[in-house]
């Protein structure tokens, strides 16, 4: 069976193009529950105004359908709670300069 750290490497793979940095990193990834085959994520976006937001979770449900031993991947996107810079990675902050 695949692990949550197999996922989330898996999702550092996505980047979102307007910032440069990848989902996990950003800290847009919430929630991952693993059901046998079946991998549910939680994620949000920086704003929901986002235009490549439907780029990002087809990119992301993509890169673990591709693990193997994931049959399927359902990702839910959600706004609460809002997302902010302070979720993101140090090594985002670092990165980005914050």
């Amino acid at each position: 069976m695949v692990s949550k750290e197999e996922i989330l490497e898996a999702l550092k793979q996505v980047s979102d193009p307007e910032i440069g940095m990848d989902v996990v990193n950003l800290g847009l990834v919430y929630d991952v529950q693993i059901n046998g085959d079946r991998v549910y994520i939680k994620m949000t976006m920086t704003a929901p105004t986002c235009p490549v937001t439907p780029w990002i979770l087809a990119e992301a449900q993509k890169v673990v359908e591709n693990i193997p031993g994931v049959e399927a991947a359902d990702i839910e996107l959600v706004w609460d709670p809002p997302w902010n810079p302070e979720m993101m990675s140090d090594y985002a902050r670092d990165a980005l300069h914050m």
